[in-house]
């Protein structure tokens, strides 16, 4: 579709039931309670605008070159945009004020060369994910929390029109044979859409936004997602060289933990990151990113992430980072572990440490290979050394709530021992989750490892009467 269609498209009135009372209408949900942040402040088009905005943008479509916009830089085509819609704005005489005059030329500019009503959104950094339930309906996450926006898509088919731009971008297609599609935004922020006739209710998008500020050990501990304690044993843990696997839900920060993992890397070390979306930030300068393709048209070209970790093991890597483990990749990063590419890090979706090992299991059984139980759990037991346990409370703040080692084997069971957990109390008038993160009073057996590292953890870290917070 060429970008005159594209745009075209996102004014039609037709397609799209009437929205329901209120929907997209109303101002944002509250904050969460204890958060300091200002309120969401977005503006929505008022129906006498929205029409003056088709009105001008019908009348710009006729006049503009888009040939020649397309070859523009992004600064220089904004303006060109910007006047030209003033200058309509004028011949209409448009009876809106010289601020909303330029809340109008900044939607049209939005259209045209950006994401839509999604882009305010965009450039908000404290939204962690935005998602778009049929055309009515924008909600954001913000600090741990859902807020319905004001902002809403004129039909289904403006919104499917910006999915199209969004997909296109990165050679990719969506529509009724292919309806389901994973992309990424320039600042790659992860995207998902769905569309009918999957989606019942519309065409659906998720954003789940890059973060441009990278977080440190020391955000974290300011955040309450650990104490100074864990930290330290965190950072040592890395350096020297552990096998790490970080289990939790979906949203509790699993990526995030192991971007802040990653800054206590060495940097004489080449680094393979291995992601079905790229969106680990690692600053050192040794670094290789590999991601998997789908299928093409024909079903054909698919690369997964097994085959890529197979490849990886030709290209020298002093370590390998798993976004996260879903499939039978598993095996490969098993075998690896297991080969002298110690120091690996990968994450994976679960609930507890114990469940965590129960999904390699399920995922090496994946393969095909008809191996035993117990040689599988072997291969566990002596691959990874250490489970993070992350979780996402229900006032929206994430928390290391578990750091377990895995001991060995015990028959045919897969021995671990809890370090720390944070140890909760109970939850407070305002909402928020109370606990303490504290120590269990079991040394690890990878501490004299660190020592022998020249990593000194003084045996007072692991005192189960020492409060951390």
């Amino acid at each position: 579709m060429n970008l005159k269609n594209r745009i075209i498209g996102h004014f039609s009135k037709d397609e799209g039931q009437p929205l329901p009372k209120g929907t997209g209408g109303e101002g944002v949900s509250p904050k969460s309670p204890g958060e300091k942040a200002q309120p969401l402040m977005v503006r929505a088009l008022s129906e006498p605008e929205r029409e003056w905005l088709q009105k001008i943008h019908k009348k710009l479509m006729e006049m503009i070159d888009l040939s020649l916009i397309g070859r523009l830089e992004q600064k220089q085509a904004r303006t060109q945009i910007c006047e030209l819609a003033e200058r309509i704005m004028d011949e209409l005489a448009v009876p809106l004020n010289v601020s909303t005059r330029q809340f109008l030329a900044k939607c049209i500019e939005d259209e045209i060369l950006g994401l839509g009503p999604l882009e305010p959104l965009l450039s908000e950094p404290s939204i962690a994910d935005i998602l778009v339930n049929g055309y009515g309906k924008v909600y954001v996450e913000r600090y741990g929390k859902l807020e319905l926006t004001p902002l809403r898509f004129q039909s289904d088919a403006h919104l499917m029109n910006i999915i199209d731009r969004i997909v296109s971008s990165v050679g990719r297609r969506i529509d009724e044979s292919s309806p389901m599609v994973d992309a990424r935004l320039k600042d790659g922020s992860r995207v998902n859409a769905i569309v009918p006739p999957l989606a019942i209710d519309g065409p659906t998008l998720s954003i789940r936004r890059f973060t441009v500020d990278r977080l440190r050990m020391e955000d974290l501990i300011e955040l309450g997602s650990c104490s100074r304690t864990m930290a330290d044993m965190l950072i040592g843990i890395v350096k020297a060289r552990l096998n790490v696997l970080i289990s939790g839900g979906t949203g509790s920060g699993k990526t995030t933990l192991l971007n802040v993992l990653t800054g206590y890397i060495s940097l004489d070390e080449r680094i393979i990151t291995i992601e079905d979306s790229a969106e680990l930030q690692l600053q050192q300068p040794h670094v290789v990113r590999l991601e998997t393709r789908p299928p093409n048209i024909e079903g054909k070209g698919e690369v997964r992430q097994r085959d890529l970790v197979r490849n990886s093991l030709r290209m020298r890597p002093d370590r390998i980072i798993l976004g996260e483990v879903r499939g039978d990749e598993a095996f490969d990063m098993l075998q690896a572990m297991n080969t002298g590419h110690d120091g690996s890090l990968c994450t994976v979706h679960a609930n507890t440490p114990r469940d965590a090992l129960g999904r390699l299991e399920n995922m090496v059984a994946m393969t095909g290979l008809d191996l035993p139980a117990r040689m599988v759990r072997a291969q566990i037991a002596s691959a990874i050394n250490v489970v993070l346990q992350l979780s996402r409370m229900e006032d929206g703040k994430r928390k290391l709530i578990s750091i377990q080692e895995i001991q060995g084997m015990e028959g045919d069971i897969i021995t671990m021992s809890e370090i720390f957990k944070f140890q909760r109390r109970g939850v407070d008038e305002a909402g928020s989750v109370l606990g303490t993160f504290k120590a269990t009073g079991i040394v690890p057996k990878f501490h004299e490892q660190l020592q022998k590292r020249g990593i000194d953890l003084p045996f007072e870290l692991f005192d189960p009467d020492r409060d951390d917070l």
